[in-house]
């Protein structure tokens, strides 16, 4: 873990969802390896799947078959991909270990907490319940506003809605898109490297600070000064 010094103390933390707060890579790895096994291929090995699990349907895509968007049945994929994953959004997705005791914290600190995710909505809507994260204090998807990351808009829109400054907003994620859009809006970032991460370093990621555990994210918050 990375402390820079001195650190202001966050009136919010906004997270990113997959791969930050919830693990929904077995989930999303289960619902393209569907997609194989229909089309008589073998499942695609999870160790393949899990890092690209935060970039949705065209990371999981791209990693089990090895297409790219501008490929002809690129389309096609993604609709079934889309709805294997509706269909069974929360069969193995759990919070990370840490996470429940992390959000407690803050809740009893008087801290807000909120979500900026580039899921879109409905998905968004039917998982959050199920792994009981309803509650927090704003809840941006990939469609809620115009943009979605590595813009900054959607972190800025998460601000407005808790009535914060930008710069009193920390921004989690695990992904380098995640830590661009929160440096754009103005935020503090933490590369949440116990998430999935992609296929690129963290630390070439520039983040303000970097957690290897959402423990190690507690501390860095009773290490900042009001």
């Amino acid at each position: 873990m990375t402390i820079p010094a001195p650190l202001s103390a966050p009136r919010a933390l906004l997270f990113d969802l997959d791969g930050t707060l919830a693990d929904t890579a077995p989930d999303l790895a289960a619902a393209v390896n569907l997609l194989r096994t229909m089309r008589g291929l073998t499942p695609a090995p999870f160790d393949l799947l899990r890092p690209v699990a935060s970039a949705g349907a065209r990371g999981m895509i791209g990693a089990a078959f090895g297409i790219t968007p501008e490929d002809a049945v690129y389309d096609a994929l993604r609709v079934g991909f889309l709805q294997n994953y509706a269909d069974n959004i929360a069969n193995h997705t759990t919070l990370f270990d840490g996470i429940t005791a992390l959000l407690a914290h803050l809740t009893a600190n008087g801290q807000q907490w909120g979500i900026v995710t580039n899921k879109p909505m409905r998905y968004t809507d039917a998982l959050l319940p199920k792994i009981g994260l309803q509650h927090a204090g704003c809840i941006i998807s990939g469609d809620t506003t115009p943009h979605a990351k590595p813009h900054p808009e959607p972190l800025l829109e998460a601000a407005r809605r808790l009535k914060l400054a930008p710069e009193d907003c920390w921004y989690i994620g695990d992904d380098l898109r995640d830590i661009d859009a929160g440096k754009s809006a103005g935020m503090f970032t933490v590369a949440a490297c116990w998430g999935y991460c992609g296929n690129t370093e963290p630390l070439a990621w520039k983040a303000h600070a970097i957690a290897q555990t959402p423990a190690d994210l507690l501390t860095l918050l009773n290490q900042s000064t009001a």
